[in-house]
């Protein structure tokens, strides 16, 4: 049917859209404009005030968030604030990683409205507020990274809306409140990484919508409750790192909708579930790692097709391995230290059915009872993996040839087996090889000469096999080896030179019991980063190169059974990092150097069976007879009596008639002496006229001379594009010399500074009596007049590359800076490298140098580093000789009157009227220390009233370290524990990274106590220092999957 068209009908329709669309549209705008009006409602100014008052409580807002905080914008417009449309109530508070230090305000649970609360990753302290029990309607609480301490508070129970808690990385103490299980909406909690201990509480079987529940890295104790098999949602569950003990739950394996399990380290006992694979449809992730799981691995694994990572190292698990041939996704299968295999010959037959897990990474199977044969199968594995480690077992046959596909592997580990033949030349197609160990095996033949293009091969260990012939000279072409091991072989030939220049080797050299012959290569000399050489039990023979002094990282040098000969180099002195010299069994002639005496670390010396001759040192090592071994040298006397040796005996002896006249001595004998007369006056002379045009104020001995005409061409007119810093005294610019290209350094001083003269004749005085390769190297001086008529000082020195420790400390990268520059990024192993080497230059200058010398200014802008990161010690303006009957004196002296240095790094007695000594030294070394492993200026602003840097660090001993630690160091240690360096200790990587800070750390306390005959002695301090420094290059940086 056909309506007639109704005018009124259309026009009545038309003014309802209207009035419907105006409707419609004040509906939308009217929230804002009520919270943009300035009528304000009691809730209204609640939040407001609440705001505010949290606001109060931040003493350190880098960003300047706060700022924006005020009364020019409406409090609902304030970065990181959120309120709702309809009443305008604060609804949600998100300052996530903002750098916000101050503690967190009870004022919050003011905020009723509150739906979403986070503060992560930021520097909060203090307790967590039970004021925050009232937030009713709150959904989120994410406190994570942060330095919360306390108890959880019970009353958060309160929150009875709550769906995600996140408290991990905090310094929460105490137990998981039970009150948390009446939270029955919530679905996530996560409290990793805190101190909390007691049980996990029954009472969270309730939380029937839980899907993750992670409380790692605890002191948690006790079983895991059966009540949590009540959980049907759960999906994560991880509380590895604990204390926990007791029987896995086999209930907790009967959930269909877990994804990951990870209980690792922990205490507990029992086996895996037989029908672990059909009962865990969706497991993506199992860890068991370091508990005492036994039984074998359940043959229904392989149902469980969604399995990515398997860790069940460190258990007690027996039988073979069964097929895994449906685990497609598996990345990781890591099964190290078990009892698996029977020495059988099909024990690694499985490896053939993991060839469809195209995904696979990391294959551990080292220290365990499989034997058989490799099978060829191995080849076929994913071209992702990236480590094979079988290490430890009683597999025997052949690595096969078809190794070579496996193009992205890092590390192949197989070392003691019984493995045969020859060394696959197809290894060295390996090109992303960093880490290869056959060691321990029966491997014959040559040594490939193809292992030369392993470009990125770090460590190459084949010792105790039966190689023979000739060692590949290729091998020099590995310029990143640091390891290089093929002891107990019987490797014959020269060494070559190629291997001894690579300047790469850092931890060690291994040839010993082999038949190498010829000489020592000079070029040893280029290893000047080398940690041990072990060359013994081989038929090498002249003598020891003096060029081996430069070698002066090596705490260990072994030559014994060989056929040296000449004297020991003078040039050893320069070794004194040695703890193990060995030099036994060769034909050394000569006498026994007395630097040995002054070696601190050394700990055992052998030069039994040489030809040594002479008086014994006395002191040092050589005060205990039971670390030093001389026996078969006929001609040695004294020493201490526990050696049993002869008195020496020194004495006239009787005058030999002489088949030469004496009648013919005496006029030669005057005539020489007439000679000698007249060449010293004439040269008297000459010195005379010299010093005329020579300016006084530069002390004789000085270094050579440079005059101002040159530094200003070779400067660019000291320009502003080579200014590299300025200081109290004067600027330091960059230069290029015109004779041979040189980059060199200039501090011109800046000479209306009343003390800057004094400064220019300190330093000259001080650097022209001293010479360490941890010192700055001065290259010149100059003094005179400029084209101004003016005076002019200046003082040049060597480059240093990577310019100084406070850039590097407290980088900020500028509009401008060069990308590199962006990642100015200090490791653990740099900072403790600096931190030696700057306690090795202290502990001369104040032990070895006659008198002792006081720097009186270290501090972060004064260590310098050059291209390999060596650190060296500069600005010598403040430094001061120590009277010789003083030197770590702190009664008066007036020659040293004075406080100098550099607030923050002085030490406090000098403000109370004491004089400098090496005290004060030891004072500002462990402000530095504290200072590059917290990432904290001794002037920060947090430091005021009592609080400074030496008590902040000493508070935190020994459970807060990782609190206060540099996050870029934090960061190191996570990397650490992600790339499984650790497998062969008994803790965790993150744990033995923080032993290591704890030391460090103790160490910078010790040496910055307020007392000075507190503090630790710098030579006691290098001791220490390099102590852990062989430590941890030992257990975090050596795959000890063998």
């Amino acid at each position: 049917m056909i309506l007639p068209k109704n005018s009124h009908f259309y026009a009545m329709k038309k003014k309802y859209t209207v009035v419907l669309s105006l409707l419609t549209f004040f509906s939308l705008i009217l929230p804002y404009v009520l919270c943009s009006s300035k009528i304000q409602v009691k809730g209204n100014e609640t939040d407001k005030m609440s705001l505010l008052a949290f606001k109060n409580m931040i003493i350190d807002d880098p960003f300047k968030i706060m700022d924006s905080w005020n009364e020019t914008i409406h409090f609902c417009d304030w970065p990181g604030v959120s309120c709702g449309n309809r009443h305008c109530r604060v609804t949600v508070l998100n300052l996530t990683s903002l750098k916000l230090r101050g503690s967190l305000s009870p004022s919050i649970g003011n905020l009723s409205f509150l739906n979403v609360l986070k503060l992560q990753n930021n520097s909060f302290s203090g307790e967590i507020p039970s004021e925050i029990g009232y937030l009713h309607k709150l959904n989120v609480l994410r406190l994570d990274n942060n330095s919360f301490t306390g108890h959880i508070p019970s009353n958060i129970s309160g929150c009875f809306n709550l769906v995600s808690v996140g408290l991990s990385y905090n310094m929460m103490v105490g137990e998981i409140p039970a009150e948390l299980g009446t939270l029955l909406r919530l679905k996530q909690l996560s409290l990793v990484s805190n101190s909390l201990t007691g049980g996990i509480p029954p009472s969270f079987g309730n939380l029937s919508l839980l899907d993750t529940f992670s409380a790692s890295k605890n002191n948690l104790l006790g079983k895991i409750p059966d009540e949590l098999c009540q959980l049907l949602n759960l999906k994560y569950f991880v509380v590895n790192e604990n204390n926990l003990s007791s029987t896995l739950p086999p209930c907790l394996f009967n959930l269909s909708s877990i994804v990951a399990i990870d209980v690792g380290t922990n205490h507990l006992e029992g086996q895996l579930p037989p029908l672990l694979g059909i009962t865990l449809p969706k497991l993506e992730f199992l860890s068991i790692y370091r508990n005492n799981v036994t039984g074998n691995i359940p043959g229904t694994l392989s149902n469980a097709t969604n399995l990515q990572s398997l860790i069940a190292g460190r258990n007690g698990l027996t039988g073979k391995v069964p097929p895994l041939g449906n685990l497609l996704k598996m990345r990781r299968f890591l099964v190290a230290f078990n009892d698996l295999g029977k020495e059988e010959a099909d024990d690694l037959s499985f490896l053939s059915t993991l060839v469809n897990a195209t995904n696979l990474e990391l294959v551990e199977l080292n220290t365990n009872n499989f034997g058989g044969v490799l099978p060829a199968s191995v080849s076929n594995l994913s071209t992702e993996l990236i480590e094979l480690s079988l290490s430890y077992n009683q597999v025997s046959g052949e690595i096969p040839r078809g190794i070579s596909n496996l193009k992205k592997l890092q590390a192949f580990f197989v070392a003691y087996n019984r493995f045969i033949g020859e060394i696959p030349s197809e290894i060295g197609d390996l090109m992303y090889l960093q880490e290869l160990a056959l060691l321990g095996n029966q491997f014959s033949g040559q040594i490939p000469i193809s292992l030369g293009n392993l470009a990125s091969l770090t460590k190459l260990t084949l010792r105790e096999n039966n190689l023979q012939g000739r060692i590949p000279s290729s091998l020099g072409k590995c310029d990143k080896l640091e390891l290089l091991d093929l002891g107990s072989n019987n490797l014959s030939g020269f060494i070559p030179s190629e291997i001894l220049e690579l300047s790469s080797l850092s931890e060690g050299v291994d040839l010993s019991q082999n038949h190498l012959t010829g000489f020592l290569p000079m070029g040893i000399g280029k290893l000047r980063n080398l940690g041990y050489l072990n060359l013994s039990y081989n038929k090498l023979q002249g003598q020891i190169p003096t060029t081996i002094g430069t070698c002066v990282k090596l705490e260990a040098l072994d030559l014994n059974n060989n056929n040296f000969q000449g004297s020991i180099p003078s040039t050893m002195n320069n070794l004194r990092g040695l703890e193990f010299l060995v030099l036994s069994h060769n034909n050394l002639s000569g006498g026994i150097p007395g630097f040995l005496k002054d070696f601190k670390f050394l700990q055992i010396l052998n030069l039994s069976s040489n030809n040594l001759e002479g008086a014994v040192p006395t002191g040092g090592i050589f005060s205990n007879a039971t670390a030093v071994s001389i026996i078969g040298n006929k001609n040695l006397c004294g020493g201490v009596p526990e050696l049993d040796l002869p008195v020496c005996i020194v004495g006239v002896k009787k005058e030999r008639k002489s088949g030469f006249p004496l009648k013919k001595v005496i006029p030669v004998v005057s005539g020489l002496i007439g000679l000698t007369l007249i060449v010293c006056f004439l040269g008297i002379r000459q010195f005379s006229r010299l010093r005329k045009t020579t300016p006084t104020d530069i002390p004789e001995n000085s270094t050579l001379r440079i005059s101002y005409q040159c530094l200003l061409r070779e400067t660019d007119r000291f320009s502003a594009s080579n200014l590299l810093g300025m200081g109290a005294f004067g600027s330091v610019y960059k230069g290029i010399s015109e004779h041979d290209g040189t980059v060199f350094a200039v501090k011109v001083l800046d000479l209306s500074h009343h003390a800057a003269s004094r400064s220019f004749l300190a330093e000259c005085e001080v650097l022209k009596n001293i010479r360490h390769r941890n010192l700055v190297k001065v290259l010149s001086a100059c003094s005179g007049i400029d084209y101004e008529g003016n005076e002019f000082k200046a003082i040049v020195y060597e480059y240093m590359d990577k310019g100084n420790l406070q850039d590097w400390l407290h980088f900020t990268p500028q509009e401008n800076s060069e990308p590199q520059e962006e990642h100015k990024k200090l490791g653990f192993i740099q900072r403790l490298n600096i931190a030696i080497d700057v306690a090795c230059a202290l502990d001369y200058l104040h032990n070895d140098c006659q008198p002792p010398i006081i720097h009186r200014d270290l501090k972060p802008s004064n260590i310098l580093l050059d291209e390999n990161m060596t650190a060296h010690v500069g600005d010598f303006g403040l430094a001061r000789f120590v009277p010789p009957e003083i030197p770590n004196s702190s009664e008066n002296s007036k020659s040293l009157t004075g406080v100098g240095g550099t607030i923050g790094y002085t030490p406090p007695e000098l403000g109370m009227g004491s004089d400098a000594s090496t005290y004060g030294d030891g004072y500002s070394f462990g402000i530095l220390l504290l200072e590059m492993f917290t990432g904290r200026k001794p002037t920060d602003e947090m430091f005021k009233d009592n609080l400074n840097l030496h008590n902040y660090a000493n508070a935190a001993l020994p459970d807060r370290v990782m609190h206060i630690t540099d996050p870029i160091l934090l960061q190191e240690r996570d990397e650490l524990e992600m790339e499984y360096k650790l497998h062969d200790n008994t803790s965790s990587a993150g744990d033995i990274f923080l032993s290591f800070l704890i030391n460090v750390i103790q160490i910078g306390v010790s040496c910055s106590a307020e007392s000075p005959k507190e503090r630790k002695r710098i030579s006691d301090v290098v001791r220490e220092l390099n102590s852990l420094r062989k430590l941890f290059l030992e257990q975090a940086y050596r795959k000890k999957k063998l």
